[in-house]
């Protein structure tokens, strides 16, 4: 991890691939990754952790499945959600979006249970910056 400063449109600017993390930082047992984003990722949980996500730019809608049914949340630029954890949840973003995200190190982007991934989807604990 970096001692120094690290703009976040630089480390964006720093890969193309969508739906892979890429870890900018670490806080305590952490993981800070941000994350580009189009079209829809998986259903999928976190039995053990919530799942905290920041929108930078674009618009991400995150579907859930709750007790009380099905519903999904629109986050335009600015705002942020968590999705606490042991819900099914399943990210999208139709025009595409930037994102940050807390996760303790090592969770699985598609989770403790999920779905087929699709090809388009990196099933993966995070990616090295590399700027």
């Amino acid at each position: 991890m970096s001692d120094e400063p690290i703009p976040l449109g630089k480390a964006l600017a720093s890969f193309d691939a969508l739906w892979s993390p890429r870890i900018v930082t670490r806080v305590n047992d952490y993981d800070v990754r941000i994350a580009k984003v189009e079209g829809e990722h998986v259903w999928h949980v976190h039995d053990d952790t919530d799942e905290f996500f920041l929108v930078l730019d674009g618009e991400l809608h995150i579907s859930l499945r709750e007790p009380h049914g099905e519903r999904t949340v629109r986050l335009p630029q600015g705002a942020v959600f968590t999705v606490r954890r042991g819900t099914e949840h399943k990210p999208h973003s139709p025009g595409g979006a930037a994102i940050l995200m807390f996760e303790p190190a090592g969770t699985p982007t598609v989770g403790d249970r999920h779905d087929e991934v699709p090809d388009h989807v990196d099933a993966t604990t995070g990616h090295a910056l590399g700027i």
